[in-house]
């Protein structure tokens, strides 16, 4: 295996008597604009893959593989989020943890215990272990962070599409210089979080 370390967490919870466990995490704190996403992820015991890592330490490229490979050989998965919408009312910290609780749902076997990545676990219905900087310490985080990261990335492409002037497609909704010039150039669009535009 390349990556043992990775699964030390795991076989910690199942050495306590979790047979069932799923990783949880999320993509999108940080943009002005567009939904937060959360994957869950319950990996087959020992499951590794090349370049499974923190998505934002995997390229592009490389997510997309590992994308593919987690979907297919995951024992469940599944991806959800919270809008921007959501994120105005709630706050991005409370939508986080919705967009993981919802994609906790979502999985097709009930885990006996959902790892959680940061230090926070309100709303999160199953039992449940946070884990600071979890997506580079376990696999099943890990591979919730690439499905996470993966779907946004997909999402903004398509909003992209919708909303040309923009340009997601090169920052993904991001507060970059860019971002920040078109929406002085045109204001914000209704995919925009109006709670993150106070600098503007």
């Amino acid at each position: 295996m390349e990556h043992p370390e990775f699964w030390q967490i795991e076989e910690d919870c199942f050495a306590r008597g979790f047979a069932v466990v799923c990783g949880a995490d999320e993509a999108g704190a940080g943009p002005l604009a567009g939904r937060v996403y959360a994957g869950a992820v319950i990996l087959p015991r020992g499951w590794d893959a090349p370049y499974l890592n923190d998505s934002k330490k995997v390229t592009e490229k490389r997510r997309a593989v590992l994308y593919e490979k987690i979907t297919r050989e995951a024992v469940a998965w599944s991806v959800a989020w919270a809008d921007e919408k959501e994120i105005d009312e709630i706050n991005i910290l409370n939508a986080r943890m919705l967009a993981m609780e919802r994609a906790i749902q979502g999985l097709s076997l009930w885990p006996d215990l959902a790892l959680i990545d940061g230090n926070r676990n309100t709303g999160i219905a199953v039992p449940n272990q946070t884990v600071v900087k979890g997506d580079s310490k376990s696999a099943s985080i890990a591979a919730a962070s690439i499905l996470a990261k993966v779907a946004r990335d997909r999402y903004m492409m398509e909003m992209a599409e919708r909303y040309p002037q923009y340009a997601f497609e090169k920052h993904k909704g991001y507060p970059t210089k860019l971002h920040y010039e078109r929406l002085r150039q045109y204001g914000p669009c209704p995919i925009h979080r109006q709670s993150f535009l106070k600098k503007l």
